[in-house]
């Protein structure tokens, strides 16, 4: 739907049903928590809720769905490519990590 000054303006419903989904996330993150999980699943499961709902919190909320591709490249590929980053120095630091312990404990 368009407005008559040019604007754009999206049925209620959507948000609604966002609300709802947003809510349901929370709530599965908050039951992690609950069924005691613990270690690497816990973690992942947080982390994976959490974005789920930035991403629907983006998409909707800060009507990126709507916009341009690339005002979405602009604002999305750059924290993209700092968590490559970062998980590349995280590979490399595991690798450094290994060979100083393998170095110091043998002694050669």
């Amino acid at each position: 739907m368009h407005t008559s000054d040019g604007g754009q303006q999206h049925p209620i419903g959507l948000y609604f049903k966002i609300w709802g989904l947003l809510f349901v996330l929370s709530a599965l993150s908050y039951m992690v928590d609950y069924a005691g999980l613990e270690g690497m699943l816990r973690w992942t499961l947080i982390i994976l809720f959490m974005l789920l709902k930035a991403g629907l919190i983006v998409a909707v909320f800060m009507h990126m769905m709507w916009e341009r591709l690339a005002l979405i490249y602009a604002i999305l590929l750059p924290p993209l490519a700092l968590l490559v980053l970062v998980a590349l120095m995280a590979m490399e630091s595991d690798y450094t990590q290994v060979l100083r312990l393998t170095h110091f404990v043998t002694g050669d």
